[in-house]
């Protein structure tokens, strides 16, 4: 790849002024052949199959970071969803492999490592099930270890009994970490349409169609976008969209050189450029900051979904131009505890949970990283699930729902979580109750978008 000087000059602008980073380099590796009647055997196994193909995925990033001047903020793992390999484990086993892929992402210094996790939109399989009925104890013992949960795609319509099953789970989790905020659940993510080859946690496993060991990068570049826009701060918005698509393309090009860069000196294959637009709590590094300045007083009011739409969109196109190999989600995240603008738009009383539910309509993920009420029911946070993903169903879109009721808060207190998640607003939610639509069970059909062949 030739990179002009005036391009040289403009990444350095861009990484000491307007915050640009390599958000994520994850590796994908398979544990499919590291399944094994014999418990012991697959935990050797997989802690050893890790341990080996990253074992150097730290250093070699650092490397990279530092003979290139931009930062490689996260080092992650994504595996096999741990489900498929259980077979006949159980529980207490199940939570032991948990253990392990924690010691194994702490050996290695990675930054977290995905994949505890089952594809059940349709089924929920013996390795499925044991996998969920350990996902609150395996995720309240460890620290790096973030789970994903399929509960819906386009093709299968949405599996009601899961989604009942993950508002218990999550409600669970929260409670014993409730010390720590209900932290277990930032670790966890419930999907609809989830992709394979997603870099960015909680959300990231190593899928059925990817190959023995990847790479994968998630770039990001909110400030970058914002200061573009401040500079054209009177243009119509179909040069606010060619500004945005015109910024993508060089954050793009210059994430994609890194990581393949970073796929070349580990003797792994490159896999795909995640586009998405993911904030942090640095100033300036905000989603929300880039709608506010398109023109909206604060995010959340009416105009909100338009701009948003109108930026990932953008976002997409420019993205496009500058990779040959995109995927992952791509879109913008609009996680509320990691976005400034985001906190400010909720406790200002512009932008609500609905409102964030219909922003998830025209962007990536969905409900995420939402704090509520401690005192929340297992059947309303399933009904929040149900609507994400039927959002996500019905539009042929990865739609996700990362919420964490948190133990002993009511709604307007704040609560802490640190690092890259940040703190956020505790939000209520409607009291009225969902609970005979979530007992009701079985399977809400796929729908007409389904019959494509």
């Amino acid at each position: 790849m030739t990179i002009a000087f005036t391009e040289i000059q403009e990444t350095i602008r861009m990484v000491q002024m307007e915050s640009l980073d390599i958000r994520t380099v994850t590796m994908g590796i398979n544990l499919r052949d590291c399944a094994d009647s014999d418990f012991s055997k697959l935990n050797k196994q997989v802690y050893e199959k890790i341990t080996t193909y990253a074992k150097d995925l730290k250093a070699v990033a650092e490397q990279v970071e530092r003979e290139y001047g931009i930062p490689i903020i996260n080092k992650r793992i994504s595996v096999t969803p741990i489900a498929e390999i259980l077979g006949s484990a159980s529980k207490e086993e199940a939570i032991e492999l948990a253990r392990t892929l924690d010691r194994a992402a702490l050996e290695l210094g990675v930054d977290f490592i995905g994949g505890y996790s089952a594809l059940v939109h349709k089924g929920i399989s013996k390795g499925d099930q044991t996998l969920l009925d350990a996902l609150p104890e395996a995720l309240s013992v460890t620290e790096r270890v973030c789970s994903s949960i399929s509960v819906a795609t386009t093709r299968t319509g949405i599996n009601m009994d899961a989604v009942r099953q993950m508002g218990i789970i999550i409600k669970q989790a929260a409670e014993l970490t409730s010390d720590r905020n209900g932290i277990a659940c930032a670790k966890l993510v419930v999907f609809c349409n989830p992709v394979e080859d997603n870099p960015f946690m909680a959300g990231a496993f190593h899928g059925a169609g990817e190959g023995e060991c990847v790479i994968n990068v998630g770039v990001s570049g909110p400030g970058v976008v914002l200061n573009a826009l401040k500079k054209h701060p009177d243009v119509d918005l179909g040069n606010v969209a060619d500004i945005i698509k015109k910024t993508a393309f060089k954050i793009t090009r210059a994430g994609e050189l890194l990581g393949r860069v970073v796929a070349e000196r580990l003797e792994v294959p490159f896999g795909i450029m995640d586009l998405s637009l993911a904030p942090t709590n640095a100033m300036n590094d905000s989603v929300a900051e880039i709608l506010e300045e398109i023109g909206l007083e604060r995010v959340g009011t009416h105009g909100t979904i338009a701009a948003l739409a109108l930026m990932n969109d953008a976002v997409k196109k420019g993205g496009a131009m500058a990779s040959s190999y995109v995927g992952g989600l791509s879109g913008a995240f609009i996680p509320v505890s990691e976005d400034n603008g985001m906190i400010k738009g909720i406790v200002d009383g512009a932008l609500s949970l609905s409102k964030l539910e219909a922003m998830t309509c025209v962007c990536s993920v969905g409900l995420d990283m939402i704090a509520v009420t401690g005192d929340v029911s297992p059947a309303t946070l399933s009904a929040m699930i149900a609507d994400e993903a039927a959002i996500g169903m019905i539009n042929k879109k990865t739609t996700a729902v990362r919420v964490i009721p948190v133990p002993g808060k009511k709604e307007g207190d704040m609560v802490e979580f640190g690092g890259l998640l940040g703190r956020a607003p505790v939000m209520g939610v409607n009291n009225f109750s969902s609970e005979k639509l979530i007992n009701r069970g079985g399977r809400i059909p796929a729908p007409l978008q389904a019959l494509i062949n």
